[in-house]
């Protein structure tokens, strides 16, 4: 059972996506399905994405297509201490916003218990070359590995 502290989290992200998108977002979304991710080489971002939006019963978010690349190319999952741990990520790769720190300030204070993990998640960014302001749409036919590797993206 979720608690409370999980689902209003949940809530806060579900009511912010269309503000986010109106106030932050100006590419165009890539308009590409499920089906055609999952037709890219099996060992490109592009298969790797599919794979993602696939197994988490997800479908391509318009304009957010980044945020699930973050996931994949991080190996980060979806429950909501590593959504939180990811966005830490994200400042400790370079990327700066309101949001994102509005993101960061609420999620310490929903769990607390996790600034471990986020601190973690943090230095781990930090160590990283700088990708999370690329265009992911060019890159999605190159293996996923290869752009792990460039990027110095480590798990452990």
């Amino acid at each position: 059972m979720k608690t409370l502290r999980y689902l209003l989290l949940e809530k806060l992200y579900e009511w912010s996506k269309i503000p986010y998108r109106w106030l932050f977002k100006d590419e165009a979304p890539w308009d590409l399905s499920l089906k055609e991710l999952l037709s890219f080489p099996s060992d490109s971002l592009g298969y790797h994405l599919g794979c993602f939006l696939l197994r988490n019963h997800f479908t391509p978010e318009p304009q957010l297509e980044d945020h699930d690349v973050f996931h994949v190319l991080t190996q980060t999952g979806i429950s909501v201490p590593e959504e939180i741990a990811m966005q830490f990520y994200l400042p400790g790769n370079g990327k700066r916003s309101a949001y994102l720190f509005t993101v960061l300030c609420i999620g310490t204070l929903l769990f607390p218990d996790e600034v471990p993990r986020f601190i973690n998640s943090y230095q781990k960014g930090r160590k990283a070359h700088r990708f999370y302001n690329l265009n992911f749409l060019k890159l999605l036919p190159i293996p996923l590995q290869q752009l792990q590797q460039t990027f110095k993206i480590t798990f452990a």
